[in-house]
C-alpha cells in the first residue's frame, strides 16, 4: 500500500503538508506536483474532500429533489427509455424504477470506492501510457497520487451543482448527468438536443478540461518528461473518451 501514498506525510520529512498542496494544486500545480516527485505521495486530504463534497451533493439531491425524481428524469430525458418502460405492466415499472433509485443511491453511497476504483484504472492507463510511450520513469504511487490531487477541481462542480439546486432548480428538469452550469450541454434540453450534439457539448466540460491540465503538469512532472507529452498522454485519452461517447450516443439515438 506504501506505493500508493497512503503513508502518513510524517514518514517522509520535509515535504509540503496536506494543506499546501491541495491548495498550490489550484494556485502554483507545478509546486504540489514536484513534492509528489520527492515522495510525499500521501493523498487522503484531497481525497476526503472529493467524497465529502460528494455526499453532500447526494444529501441536497435527496432531500430537494428526491432520488425518484431523479431516476424518473432519466427515463423522460431518454425517449427509447421511456418507450421501453411505456411497454412494461404497472408492476413491472415499479418493480423497474425501483431497481433505478437503488442503484442511483447506491453510487452515491459507495463514493468513495467508486472514486477509489476511477482513479486506480485511470491511473494504471495514464502510467502506463507514460512509461512505455513516452518513456516516463514514474511510478504507479505518484502517478495515483497525482491523479487525485488533479481532481480536486470536481470539487467545485459538485458545489456549484448543489448552489444551483440552491437557487431553486425545478425538480423536474434536473439532470444527474449534468448537474452543474459548467459546460454548453447544461444549457440544452437532453430531449429536444441531437443525442450526438448534446453529448459533444457535454464533454466539453470546463472542470473536466481544468483537471486534465492538472493531471498533464502532474504526469509530466512525476515522470520526468516533457510538459507536452504529459499534454499528449492525457488529452490523447480525453479525445477518445469523447469520440467513444459520441459513437455510443449516435449508435443509440
Amino acid at each position: 500500500m506504501s506505493d500508493l501514498g497512503v503513508q502518513p506525510a510524517a514518514e517522509v520529512a520535509g515535504g509540503l503538508s496536506q494543506w499546501q498542496r491541495v491548495s498550490n494544486t489550484f494556485t502554483a500545480p507545478s509546486k504540489t506536483f514536484e513534492d509528489i516527485k520527492r515522495g510525499h505521495r500521501s493523498w487522503w486530504l484531497p481525497f476526503l474532500i472529493v467524497c465529502l463534497t460528494g455526499y453532500i451533493l447526494f444529501a441536497v439531491i435527496y432531500t430537494k429533489i428526491g432520488m425518484r425524481t431523479v431516476s424518473e428524469n432519466q427515463i423522460r430525458f431518454d425517449p427509447k427509455a421511456e418507450e421501453r418502460m411505456s411497454q412494461l405492466t404497472p408492476e413491472q415499472r415499479e418493480k423497474q424504477m425501483n431497481i433505478s433509485v437503488g442503484f442511483t443511491q447506491g453510487i452515491f453511497i459507495g463514493g468513495p470506492l467508486v472514486n477509489l476504483l476511477i482513479f486506480a484504472v485511470g491511473s494504471l492507463v495514464l502510467w502506463g501510457t507514460i512509461n512505455f510511450v513516452f518513456a516516463g520513469k514514474a511510478t504507479f504511487g505518484g502517478v495515483f497520487a497525482a491523479w487525485v490531487f488533479a481532481s480536486l477541481p470536481w470539487a467545485i462542480k459538485t458545489l456549484l451543482g448543489i448552489a444551483v439546486i440552491y437557487a431553486g432548480t425545478a425538480p423536474e428538469s434536473f439532470n444527474i448527468r449534468n448537474f452543474a452550469p459548467t459546460n454548453v450541454g447544461a444549457f440544452l434540453s437532453p430531449t429536444d438536443t441531437n443525442k450526438v450534439i448534446y453529448s459533444l457539448a457535454s464533454s466539453l466540460d470546463f472542470i473536466t478540461i481544468w483537471c486534465c491540465v492538472l493531471m498533464a503538469i502532474g504526469v509530466s512532472i512525476v515522470a520526468g518528461v516533457k510538459r507536452s507529452s504529459g499534454y499528449i498522454a492525457v488529452f490523447g485519452w480525453w479525445i477518445i473518451m469523447i469520440l467513444g461517447g459520441v459513437v455510443f450516443a449516435a449508435v443509440t439515438s
